[in-house]
């Protein structure tokens, strides 16, 4: 077996976990594909995770797990079916019929924040809008908001320690949430909601019926992408307006304008920090040999940002070609989910811009930055009138 490559930087290091964007930034010019014992082979550059992602048959799997990941950790061809039995799960029909829902959320949430006092954006909105949001899309109850915003915050700490033992625990506790819901809807029969959770006991792949393992994956997946990336996504296009209020006032004035510009801000600032491959044979890339077997992490959060593309990464404009953002992934595994996510984050914001005059930075107190694997801010002290 080869040495392993000397690192060429440590991901959990203060400097980076103080501000990732600042530091993958700094990474992709010094070092576009780097080494590291915690992460593999991470690539920075758009150029080569758009490689990576496109030459998925040759070079990189998505099995990189030893649970079953349905559909992001799986490859062609089985992968194939199982994407398109869960495509039909977002057909625009049924995002489009969910904006009602998710307007009622989103006025209700932002209904609820105090005015002219101090207000943390992500524990007072961000998080509640994702638990609150991801439950009335699935159709699970209102009791789960809790548990599932602590579950995913023991999942960040278990995947950022790396520690195996704690992951499975993580897992175990989700599955059994899962477990629960689907049991009651097997003894509920034709009484059972009519709502996603309970589709998927009745889809088939190929020849037979899903299993349960497999049902319970596809809402793990589905699960950790929403309440994680939610949560994330409100809380940096919150700090971005508050910080541009110029930019803030023609939002309000022009909503319009929402989508392409939520888009442009979470180019800026990712948050989805990365996804994980691994080689499937030996590779050379941006000038650096990869054996085969070894980890890949593709960096969004530098990708997206990458002057080769997109000129000064910090400039906002609402003009730039979308297929050039990798917001949302590309190829095979691109987000299934994407046009719900777009749909829940304009609602969101069309009625926090609404609904308010202004939202400000909290004076003298400052933002705290979230470390990987999670992206945005874990606090955000700010002042809505």
């Amino acid at each position: 077996m080869p040495d392993k490559p000397r690192p060429d930087w440590d991901p959990r290091s203060d400097t980076v976990l103080s501000n990732q964007i600042k530091a993958y930034d700094a990474m992709r010019r010094r070092c576009p594909v780097a080494y590291s014992d915690y992460l593999g082979w991470s690539l920075f550059r758009h150029e080569d995770v758009v490689q990576a992602l496109d030459d998925h048959q040759t070079f990189f799997s998505s099995v990189v797990s030893s649970h079953l990941s349905v559909p992001s950790g799986i490859d062609p061809p089985r992968h194939t079916a199982y994407r398109r039995l869960i495509e039909r799960h977002f057909e625009p029909e049924r995002v489009e019929a969910f904006e009602p829902s998710c307007r009622m959320i989103s006025s209700d949430l932002v209904s609820s924040l105090q005015r002219g006092v101090e207000v943390d954006l992500v524990t007072q909105l961000a998080r509640r809008f994702a638990a609150r949001i991801q439950c009335a899309f699935l159709g699970w109850p209102d009791s789960l908001h809790q548990p599932l915003l602590q579950w995913v915050q023991n999942n960040h700490e278990a995947t950022l320690a790396r520690d195996t033992c704690a992951m499975a625990a993580v897992a175990h506790e989700f599955d059994g949430y899962i477990s629960q819901l689907l049991e009651a809807r097997r003894e509920a029969g034709a009484a059972a909601p009519q709502d996603i959770t309970s589709d998927l006991l009745r889809e088939r792949v190929g020849d037979r019926p899903l299993n349960h393992e497999e049902i319970v994956s596809i809402l793990r997946n589905w699960t950790v992408g929403e309440l994680g990336t939610i949560t994330a996504c409100v809380g940096i296009l919150g700090h971005y307006l508050a910080e541009n209020p110029q930019l803030q006032q023609r939002l309000r004035e022009g909503p319009r304008l929402l989508p392409a510009a939520i888009d442009e801000i979470l180019r800026m600032h990712a948050p989805l920090v990365a996804n994980r491959r691994v080689t499937t044979r030996p590779v050379e890339i941006g000038g650096r040999k990869i054996a085969a077997g070894e980890r890949v992490t593709l960096v969004w959060a530098s990708a997206n940002r990458d002057e080769a593309v997109f000129g000064d990464p910090d400039e906002f404009r609402l003009d730039r070609d979308p297929a050039q953002n990798l917001l949302y992934g590309r190829g095979i595994h691109v987000c299934p989910g994407a046009q719900l996510a777009r749909l829940e984050l304009r609602v969101l914001m069309e009625e926090l811009l609404k609904r308010t005059r202004n939202i400000a930075l909290a004076p003298g107190r400052q933002p705290t930055i979230a470390i990987y694997p999670a992206s945005g801010f874990s606090s955000l002290p700010m002042l809505i009138r």
